[in-house]
């Protein structure tokens, strides 16, 4: 009986063992997921923020080429 008793203690220990990596894994998961999704964020940010360059450039030429004309 004791025996069946420390084989069940064994078996418990390695479930619960096994079943506690998976936390840690879930923790990591979500700490990529985080990583990327600020990776993403800042690539995002970064592309915007070109964009808004360009466009204004684009603008300003524009407005300067008609203030030009307007004056010939």
């Amino acid at each position: 009986m004791r025996k069946m008793v420390s084989a069940l203690m064994v078996v418990v220990a390695l479930v619960a063992m096994s079943c506690g990596s998976g936390a840690e894994d879930a923790a990591k998961k979500a700490a990529d997921s985080l990583r990327v999704a600020d990776s993403l964020a800042a690539v995002a940010a970064a592309e915007a923020a070109a964009a808004a360059a360009v466009d204004t450039t684009v603008v300003d030429s524009t407005a300067a080429a008609a203030t030009t004309t307007e004056t010939h």
